[in-house]
């Protein structure tokens, strides 16, 4: 399996190897699970507020490295002097439309508004949860170059990102953001489509992130494959490993991962200490809202993998293992 140059078949994307996709063979069961699920996917306690302290973003992190998780796949991470915004996702829900879809358990912490100057924003496919059009028509007016993943750059376009700010990257493409930072574009096992029509059309990526001083993963979305070793042989060691743990389920195994599979992907990888993310913020499986995390305690410790679990809206240097457990006091 090659690292390099995502593969098509006609005008569709393929995964590095051969991926359930949970199409339309699988609605109806899914359906039904849904359905018929006891489970606490939406937290019976209101969660939050978190709110940002935005005076942090006036000073650089000493460390060189810092990560505020606005919710599920947004990120800023300040890397090396540069702030780079992953995933940005403000809207209250996640859909084609505001009145119904997946809604937030929390308002963001941090408003558009309250953003630091940015270097770059990377965008790793094209589903409501990961490309949210609201919050690039906010952020589309400002000198911000953007990343992303082969063909989703149409749809920047259209949110009045102007061309000459979209960088699109097939898997094994690098590029700098400003003269000392690497972005590359490297294989995920998932899919994209933003409807019923048109599934795999735009390609789906992970990144690696690599400054003069940090090395660091974020894995978007994924379902595991040899892969991840292959990037940790070719990219590694990283300093932190951004990788999803929630939204899986017994019907889609192959395009996530859940955390036994993500803590398997952070020791291929060759990562020193593993954040969780794409958890906690929308309810998009049949699973307790929890239950992703608290899974992963026991993988880590059972693997032994050191964690970084800063809470909503702090923004935390990454120094060493750190677990806030934020999320206990809301069960």
């Amino acid at each position: 399996m090659s690292l390099t140059g995502a593969k098509k078949r006609g005008r569709k994307f393929q995964n590095p190897i051969p991926t359930d996709e949970a199409g339309f063979d699988k609605m109806f069961p899914i359906l039904k699970e849904y359905l018929n699920n006891k489970a606490e996917s939406t937290p019976k306690k209101k969660i939050g507020p978190f709110k940002t302290d935005t005076y942090i973003y006036t000073k650089l992190p000493e460390s060189g490295l810092r990560v505020t998780l606005v919710g599920h796949s947004s990120l800023l991470i300040e890397i090396d002097g540069k702030r780079i915004l992953t995933d940005p996702v403000w809207s209250d829900r996640v859909s084609f439309t505001s009145f119904f879809g997946p809604k937030r358990f929390f308002p963001p912490p941090l408003q558009l508004n309250e953003l630091p100057v940015l270097d770059a924003v990377i965008v790793s496919h094209d589903h409501y949860d990961h490309l949210d059009k609201e919050t690039i028509k906010f952020l589309a007016d400002k000198p911000i170059p953007f990343f992303c993943s082969l063909g989703v750059g149409e749809y920047l376009r259209k949110f009045g990102v102007e061309k000459n700010f979209i960088n699109e990257m097939d898997w094994g493409d690098s590029a700098m953001i400003d003269d000392d930072c690497v972005l590359t574009a490297t294989p995920a096992r998932h899919f994209s489509g933003r409807g019923i029509f048109g599934r795999n059309e735009t390609l789906w990526s992970s990144f690696v992130i690599k400054g003069p001083k940090h090395n660091i993963f974020f894995g978007a979305d994924s379902g595991w494959f040899p892969g991840f070793k292959e990037i940790g042989d070719t990219f590694g060691p990283f300093d932190l490993t951004m990788l999803e743990i929630g939204a899986y389920g017994k019907y889609w195994p192959d395009i996530h991962m859940g955390p036994d599979y993500a803590s398997d992907a952070h020791l291929a990888l060759k990562g020193k200490l593993m954040m969780p993310i794409h958890w906690g913020t929308f309810n998009l499986s049949t699973h307790a809202w929890f239950e992703p995390i608290e899974r992963l305690e026991a993988y880590a410790k059972e693997k032994q993998i050191k964690l970084f679990v800063p809470e909503p809206g702090i923004p935390t240097e990454v120094k060493g293992e750190y677990d806030s457990g934020w999320w206990k006091k809301y069960l």
